[in-house]
């Protein structure tokens, strides 16, 4: 007996799953992040941490965006042979309408981030579609569907590499690992993928992610295949780095790690490595032709008794009035609460601002003494000033740094993660400072803008220049103006103290 599959259910229950991701965490990484919270006892990180959790119940509550990047969607569909589709267009089109519907939904607009014509032109398609489709047939009278949105900071530090047959994983992750920063906002997840081909790989890693965490359950009965131990082995090896929460040093980079594995060429081992930042998304649902699924709301109580508030120690800093000499005075590890306007741009903003100050044009805005934010917010809904707003990868910025310290009088830059070697020496030539803001706590920043409008490059849509009139926004200083990096010299010393407290435990 065949199964038929409704169109619209299956439009409906791809548009509600990427709906309910925006803004539900999966409660296996809620379970997580609470007890690595617990366990941490790096001040800085624990911070990061207490506002990943209260920005992700703030989420819950107010079913907004976990994370300006609302990504780009992946999904994977086991169709079961027994099923037919109801529709005479292809299952790549219905599901890019579910992601269509979705991604513009009035009460929660999401992000919409895709780019078409990606070499050259590179323009927005306005509704985050197409999807990435993977499709599997296989037995059966139902179809289950998997459904992710990767946001780019993390997609971006993807890796892969075809080993050698006798090559270590093992060795290829640690020397990974440190090269992909914090631009992935840890804590997160690896997805690894090993064998098949070099395409094949880098499928398994992504779809390993959307895998439950369970590398406590693990642990607690002891790994009983090879795979489980080579999972074990890399999550114990790779927090004993020391990067931590936001690369700023810390007990828990990494919740867990997934394998899928897949026979390969004699002559081969591609393996590739996919990591999940602290705004995992992902959800899985079932079609049986019965109608659309819905995913059941989760418990709001099972939510750790987290409440982020500025520490004592945090140092009010007015932006108005904002001076060389005050930015002198901050100390790397610094916790600043900005007042006053600041303006925003990220890539394209950048770009625009280096080819018209090379044609000697003027620029929109004036960035003499000014802290500008790395940020592309979501559009806002109902009473909001502005949507979500959380930090885009500064390293991006890396490239553009020492034109807009030189040549527009910027004083600081506000955003996420590390800054190159490039960066950091423009910086301490300019007496400037970078400030990080924690990715994975958009709302949580969001809530801390008072004002916002354009100000400047509006064609760009979410990347046009804004002016945000903000009260209180927490920042970390990352880099001063002698060009310490908090993001080199904390998971050095998180290393350092891991590995000595390891010792004597098998002392």
């Amino acid at each position: 007996m065949t199964t038929i599959i409704k169109e619209a259910d299956l439009i409906e229950s791809v548009a509600d799953a990427l709906q309910y991701i925006s803004y539900f965490h999966p409660m296996d990484y809620i379970r997580a992040l609470g007890a690595a919270y617990e366990a941490e006892q790096s001040p800085a990180a624990k911070d990061a941490i207490a506002q990943i959790l209260t920005n992700s119940r703030m989420c819950a509550e107010g079913h907004r965006p976990i994370c300006q990047d609302t990504g780009i969607v992946t999904v994977f569909v086991k169709w079961g042979m027994q099923c037919q589709l109801d529709v005479d267009r292809s299952l790549q089109d219905v599901i890019d309408e579910g992601v269509r519907r979705a991604y513009l939904h009035p009460e929660n607009r999401l992000r919409a981030s895709i780019l078409k014509d990606p070499a050259f032109g590179r323009v927005n398609t306005k509704d985050n579609t197409p999807c990435v489709l993977n499709v599997e047939m296989v037995p059966g009278h139902h179809v289950e569907v998997a459904v992710a949105a990767k946001g780019g900071g993390s997609e971006n530090k993807s890796k892969f590499k075809m080993l050698n047959p006798s090559d270590s994983i093992v060795d290829w992750v640690l020397e990974m690992v440190p090269q992909m920063g914090a631009g992935w906002c840890p804590p997160g997840m690896l997805g690894i993928g090993i064998g098949g081909t070099a395409e094949k790989a880098m499928t398994l890693a992504k779809e390993s992610l959307m895998g439950d965490i369970d590398m406590a359950q693990l642990k607690a009965r002891g790994p009983q295949t090879d795979i489980e131990r080579l999972r074990v082995e890399i999550f114990d090896k790779v927090n004993a780095l020391g990067i931590g929460a936001q690369g700023l040093g810390g007990l828990a980079t990494i919740l867990d790690v997934k394998i899928l594995d897949y026979p390969t060429h004699a002559a081969s081992k591609p393996v590739a490595m996919i990591p999940n930042c602290a705004a995992t998304r992902h959800a899985h649902f079932h079609l049986d032709g019965s109608g659309p699924a819905y995913l059941p709301v989760p418990d709001l109580n099972e939510w750790p008794d987290v409440q982020w508030a500025p520490s004592k120690e945090s140092i009010r800093v007015d932006l108005d009035t904002l001076t060389p000499e005050v930015v002198a005075t901050w100390k790397p590890g610094d916790r600043l609460l900005l007042n006053g306007k600041m303006l925003t741009g990220r890539d394209a903003a950048h770009k625009r601002i280096q080819d018209m100050l090379s044609k000697g044009e003027p620029l929109p805005v004036d960035f003499k003494g000014r802290v500008i934010y790395y940020v592309g917010p979501v559009d806002p809904v109902r009473d909001e000033v502005v949507g979500p707003a959380g930090p885009t990868t500064a390293t991006r910025m890396d490239k553009f740094t020492r034109m807009m310290l030189e040549q527009t009088g910027l004083l600081a830059m506000v955003g996420k993660a590390e800054r190159g070697p490039a960066a950091i020496e423009a910086i301490r030539d300019a007496k400037s400072a970078y400030l990080m803001a924690v990715g994975g706590a958009a709302y949580l920043v969001a809530r801390a803008i008072k004002g916002a409008k354009v100000v400047g490059f509006a064609d760009l849509g979410m990347e046009a220049i804004y002016e945000f009139d903000v009260q209180d926004m927490p920042v970390t200083v990352a880099v001063d103006a002698t060009g310490t990096s908090v993001h080199n010299t904390g998971p050095l010393v998180w290393r350092e103290k891991i590995a000595r407290e390891r010792l004597l435990e098998t002392a």
